[in-house]
Parts: structure tokens; C-alpha cells; sequence
């Protein structure tokens, strides 16, 4: 196999990684509509319910690797609907911290009884082995990307 014949065939996984990200978003998208949630406030929310009560907003924009300027548009539209709430940092006045309200915890509920469902149904007939050896993979190309965007920011510094 020559050099392109590698390139391509890498190219490919990373087409399929990319794929199966947006069709399983897609299905969870689909599957939390009824809920009047999009995409950006139900992973807010998602995110947030795991993190815990108190996160500064920062720190749930660097979680869910997203630009702070939307997330505030989307935790805007949360508190809007009355699931989300955010108080000045004792610490630091100028920061905010998020908390979940108690109707934003029961949607969480709600939302993670859809999710659970959707994961059980795209994981169906996939043994316990075969996710742990793509939960490796999965792990390992991640570390390898986050230190060639480190390699690549040190060179830049160089210029």
C-alpha cells in the first residue's frame, strides 16, 4: 500500500468519525425536539447537569468547547425559559455561575430517560469489548490531536 493509499484510508476514518457524530446528534436532536429544546440548549443543559450546580460560565463554554459568546446567547434563551439561572461569582463579581432550576432539573430527567433510549438503540448488538476498544481509540486520537494543536501553536510562536 503506498503513502496515499495510508492518507486516504486515514481520511476515511476520519469521515466516518465525523459522520456517526452528526447522524447520532441528529437522532438525539430528533428525539428532544418534543421537548422544545435545540441542539445548543439541550447539550448546555446536559453539560451543566453533569458539571454540577455553580460552574462559572467560562468554564461550561471550555466544557462544551464552545466560543463563550454563544454559550451566553444560549444560556439567555434558558433563563428565558425558566431552566436556568446565573448569580455573580462571590469570588469574583464580574464572573457569573450557572444553576439549574428546579424545572431545568426536571427536563434533565426528562432528557436523559430520551438519551439513554437513543444510546441503548445505536449501541444495540455492540458488545461491551468492541465500546471499550472504541472508547480507547476514541481516547487515543483525541490525545494525539490535542498535542499536534500543541506542536502546531509552539511553531507558530516561532514565526
Amino acid at each position: 500500500m503506498s503513502p496515499t493509499d495510508d492518507l486516504l484510508k486515514q481520511l476515511s476514518v476520519a469521515e466516518r468519525l465525523a459522520r456517526v457524530a452528526r447522524v447520532w446528534q441528529r437522532v438525539v436532536d430528533q428525539e428532544l425536539e418534543p421537548l422544545g429544546l435545540t441542539h445548543p440548549r439541550w447539550s448546555a443543559l446536559w453539560k451543566l447537569a453533569r458539571l454540577g450546580d455553580g460552574i462559572s460560565q467560562k468554564q461550561l463554554a471550555q466544557a462544551l468547547e464552545i466560543q463563550l459568546a454563544s454559550l451566553m446567547r444560549t444560556l439567555s434563551q434558558l433563563e428565558q425559559q425558566g431552566l436556568t439561572e446565573r448569580r455573580d461569582c462571590a469570588d469574583d463579581k464580574r464572573a457569573k455561575q450557572v444553576y439549574l432550576t428546579p424545572a431545568g432539573r426536571e427536563l434533565v430527567a426528562s432528557m436523559e430517560t430520551r438519551i439513554l433510549a437513543v444510546r441503548r438503540a445505536l449501541l444495540n448488538d455492540i458488545s461491551d469489548e468492541q465500546l471499550s476498544t472504541v472508547r480507547e481509540v476514541l481516547h487515543s486520537i483525541c490525545v494525539n490531536a490535542k498535542a499536534f494543536e500543541v506542536a502546531q501553536q509552539g511553531g507558530q510562536d516561532e514565526r
